[in-house]
C-alpha cells in the first residue's frame, strides 16, 4: 500500500496532540463510504462522510454524517437556523474546503466553516473520517474531533 500523504487535516490532527491511525485505501472513483468501508474492514456506519452544504445566502457549512445513512437538509436547516440548506457544487465545496471532493476532511480546511454532526456519531468508540486526500481516512475517537473542531451536534439522518 501507497505511503500515507501529509494533508493539513493530519498536520492539523498532530498539532493539537490527537492521537489517531493512518488508513490509506484503494479509491474508487463514486464508491462512497461503501467502498473505503469495504477495503478498511470496518462497517460502514462508522465511516463518516464530510459534506459541504450552503445555506440560503451561500454561506458554507460542514455536516459530518454516518457513511450508510443521508443528511436531511430540511431538518438541516430547521436546527441551525437557516431557511435553505443544499449541497454545495463539486467546484465551490472544492474552493471552501481546499480539498477534493472525495478527499474532503472537516481538518484543516481553507475557509474556516462552522461544522455540525450527527450526534448519534458521538456514540461510537472510533469513527474514520477522510484524512485530506482521496483514498486516505483517519481513525480517531469522535470525543477528540469534538475537541478540535468544537463540533455542533443535530439529528438529522435518514436511513
Amino acid at each position: 500500500m501507497a505511503k500515507s500523504p501529509s494533508t493539513n487535516a493530519t498536520r492539523l490532527l498532530r498539532q493539537a496532540g490527537v492521537p489517531y491511525t493512518e488508513h490509506p485505501y484503494r479509491y474508487e472513483e463514486h464508491g462512497g463510504t461503501a467502498v473505503s468501508a469495504r477495503e478498511l474492514g470496518v462497517d460502514e456506519h462508522a465511516v463518516i462522510k464530510t459534506l459541504v452544504m450552503e445555506d440560503e445566502k451561500g454561506a458554507p457549512l460542514i455536516i459530518l454524517m454516518h457513511g450508510d445513512r443521508e443528511v436531511s437538509t430540511k431538518e438541516l436547516a430547521r436546527q441551525i437556523g437557516a431557511k435553505a440548506v443544499q449541497p454545495c457544487k463539486p467546484e465551490v465545496a472544492n474552493r471552501h474546503s481546499g480539498y477534493l471532493v472525495g478527499g474532503t476532511s472537516p481538518l484543516g480546511t481553507r475557509k474556516a466553516m462552522p461544522v455540525h454532526a450527527e450526534a448519534s456519531l458521538f456514540d461510537l468508540g472510533r469513527i474514520y473520517l477522510n484524512g485530506g486526500s482521496r483514498g486516505f481516512l483517519v481513525g480517531l475517537d469522535p470525543k477528540d474531533l469534538d475537541r478540535v473542531l468544537k463540533i455542533q451536534r443535530v439529528n438529522v439522518a435518514i436511513p
